[in-house]
């Protein structure tokens, strides 16, 4: 599959997938100068690009496992979505979970592109629903 992208700043970075078995291809900040998040804010991160997903797919913006652990840094709703009609630019709401300032670099990967078939569901209200064995069991009433 191929997604056309548009370079919104001169010096954006294309989405590029770090190994052959990727499921996202890594998103690069496009800063002009190093952004501090303070402890319990949230930065904005532009990465600089508009994607042009096809009908039928969206494209998931997840955080990187690396940034999160070592940094404290993950996307402040825990996944974008880019709807397939949506043409501006990407940007991560990065939140900082930590107890220090957290340094997001210029060029900086800092997200992951995911893009998968998407449904567009009619909904039908009902007097009734199916009968399954969870029922109505909420969180957690599968565990142990």
């Amino acid at each position: 599959m191929q997604i056309r992208y548009k370079k919104l700043r001169p010096d954006a970075k294309a989405p590029v997938y770090g190994t052959e078995g990727s499921a996202g291809a890594d998103l690069f900040a496009c800063l002009d100068e190093p952004l501090d998040i303070a402890p319990g804010a949230t930065g904005r991160v532009p990465f600089g690009i508009a994607v042009d997903n096809p009908a039928g797919y969206v494209g998931l913006i997840f955080g990187r496992s690396g940034i999160a652990l070592k940094r404290n840094l993950a996307p402040s709703n825990k996944v974008g979505v880019i709807d397939s009609d949506y043409r501006g630019e990407l940007i991560a709401a990065l939140h900082n979970h930590g107890a220090e300032v957290s340094r997001v670099e210029p060029g900086e990967r800092v997200a992951q592109l995911v893009v998968v078939p998407c449904v567009a569901a009619s909904f039908i209200e009902a007097e009734a629903l199916n009968e399954t064995g969870r029922g109505t069991g909420g969180f957690g009433s599968t565990g142990r």
